[in-house]
């Protein structure tokens, strides 16, 4: 299996910062800061805000907080302030970040593998009752997200977390962000192998470490040991990916350089196999070359896909192995095609005899109240286990058969669906302009009154649809919720019709990751032109998939039909 590295929508190149001037590398031109951003964290890390935030802004309140620390450093403990009410997506570019600014912050608790206990949960549940309105989203990075967070209880909701073993570390920030791993690590009869100790270990011996916290930029991390290849393993810096090595047995195959956002750039394979018990040690190598090779004069250029445009995985393989590593690392094979969708929405049968139970949210929004029922349900069927997936939605562990029927129907009653339509099980979210600064229009709603009438709409055909098609709504163009790898992927936008503006989107058409129905990642082609206001988006989609239903050869992906027919076709 490989990768496409056509890199955009429109087919440039990707770029590296200019030749024969320094791009801020440390290991090639020092440490010399070469934009703001730089110098502040080399004056004061971002781990330092901590005992700031503790004893001095939780106590005298949101006007005791520099700037600096504000919209910089309190990143490093997973807080951004949240978007004031009322600022419409016109005036997002026209503002700067203190006018747009709240004086409440969204808090993002980090889950390495989307793991969660019983006891967790209920925690989680209670910090959304008592310090956030009742709110909460599962991400798409396996995270909880709360808002409306006032810094006067952060160290409160910090004693909380901490006492279940949970933290909001370095969950963003230039820093190594959560830990992408495999919703059924250790449970899946087909598991090529559990890649639990190794994000455990990661965790333990690095997040918060001083050393690794001050990389150019965010650096995203996936692992998975099973073949439904579920971590979305090609847009991620770094990712570990199961596979058997004939000779050597179970192992992972390195990626390397994958991110989207504005200039988008799927991950390479490097080629190495790497045994388990080495996968810490290769890992800390990666981030070690990122955080001294990487570009530092200008933030737009500084994700480590960057460096491997330049390098190409040849010559990373080479700096790793000679310069981080001090050892020649085996050739390994590839990961064999998905097996199984990578959602794991449904029921499906342990290797010990128990189920796991896959459920979808409407676009990864819950609240307080369902993570509450959630845990009363759960542990009615006595099991003590949940999963968050990097598709919005959730896994539940351990359901012994006696107890899955009253599983399901509990989890239904939550709005947890079992067996979704394949809108609402194939739609993800990012958490748009109710409260993301950057956003230019809603996102959360707009996806829930489309995926609403799309059932209506398209119930004539929905026995038709035998491969999903993805649509990801995306408030700006930063693709948090990765419009480029969608069937459908939309970008924010103001779009003007009849002379008057109106909050819209770009359409990208016929993007993918990896699955099992899609042997190869690709990015999605824009349509010159093709744009639609959020009003009429459900019109849009349920146009495209009638026509792509009407005209698709025997077996065709919307992702093929779309890349394939005439851009007046998909108009």
């Amino acid at each position: 299996m490989t990768a496409q590295t056509t890199e955009g929508t429109t087919g440039r190149a990707l770029r590296p910062p200019r030749a024969g001037r320094s791009n801020g590398q440390w290991a090639v031109d020092g440490r010399e800061p070469l934009n703001p951003n730089e110098v502040w964290k080399q004056e004061d890390g971002g781990l330092n805000v901590r005992e700031r935030i503790e004893q001095i802004y939780s106590r005298d309140g949101f006007a005791s907080i520099p700037p600096q620390d504000l919209s910089g450093r309190f990143r490093w403990w997973g807080l951004y302030t949240q978007r004031k009410p009322g600022i419409d997506g016109g005036r997002t570019a026209q503002l700067d970040d203190t006018e747009l600014s709240d004086e409440y912050f969204m808090l993002r608790v980090r889950l390495d593998g989307g793991a969660l206990t019983l006891h967790q949960l209920r925690v989680l549940a209670d910090i959304s009752h008592d310090f956030a309105r009742g709110t909460a989203d599962i991400s798409d990075r396996q995270n909880i997200q709360y808002h409306w967070i006032r810094v006067e209880d952060v160290p409160e909701i910090w004693r909380r977390l901490e006492a279940v073993g949970l933290q909001t570390t370095e969950a963003c920030g230039d820093t190594p962000r959560v830990i992408l791993g495999s919703p059924l690590a250790g449970i899946a009869a087909d598991e090529i192998l559990d890649p639990t100790p190794v994000i455990d270990e990661i965790t333990r011996r690095f997040v918060g470490d001083p050393e690794l916290a001050n990389l150019p930029r965010k650096f995203k991390s996936a692992i998975t040991g099973h073949p439904s290849l579920d971590v979305v393993h090609e847009i991620n810096d770094i990712s570990l990916v199961g596979v058997v090595h004939p000779e050597l047995g179970a192992g992972y195959d390195l990626w390397v350089g994958g991110g989207l956002s504005t200039a988008p750039r799927l991950a390479e394979r490097i080629g190495v196999f790497v045994a388990p018990d080495e996968a810490a040690e290769v890992w800390l190598g990666v981030i070690r070359i990122f955080r001294d090779y990487g570009y530092r004069r200008m933030r737009t250029k500084a994700r480590l896909k960057f460096l491997l445009a330049e390098w190409g995985p040849a010559k990373f393989r080479e700096v790793l192995e000679t310069e981080y590593l001090a050892r020649a690392l085996p050739d390994g094979p590839p990961p064999a095609p998905a097996s199984t969708p990578g959602d794991h929405v449904g029921i499906h049968l342990q290797k010990d005899g128990n189920h796991y139970v896959g459920a979808a949210p409407v676009v990864g929004r819950v609240s307080g109240d369902v993570l509450t029922g959630l845990a009363d349900v759960m542990e009615a069927a006595g099991t003590d286990r949940v999963r968050l997936t990097p598709h919005q939605k959730l896994v539940v562990l351990d359901v012994p058969p006696a107890r899955l029927d009253d599983l399901v129907t509990g989890l239904e009653n939550l709005g947890l669906s079992v067996a979704p339509s394949p809108f609402r099980r194939h739609t993800m979210a990012c958490t748009g302009i109710e409260f993301c600064k950057l956003a230019i229009v809603e996102t959360k709603a707009a996806a829930g009154t489309a995926i609403a009438e799309l059932e209506q709409r398209l119930a004539d055909v929905t026995a038709q649809i035998d491969a999903p098609v993805t649509l990801n709504v995306n408030g700006c163009p930063n693709s948090c919720a990765r419009i480029q790898v969608a069937d459908i992927g939309l970008k924010g936008m103001i779009v003007t019709v009849d002379d008057v503006q109106q909050p819209g989107f770009q359409v990208h058409l016929g993007g993918g990751l990896a699955s099992a129905d899609r042997d190869e990642a690709g990015l999605g082609r824009t349509v010159r032109g093709l744009k639609v206001t959020a009003a009429d988006l459900p019109d849009l989609v349920e146009r495209l998939v009638r026509r792509w239903l009407d005209q698709r050869a025997p077996g065709e992906t919307f992702a093929t039909w779309a890349h394939r027919v005439d851009e007046e076709e998909l108009r």
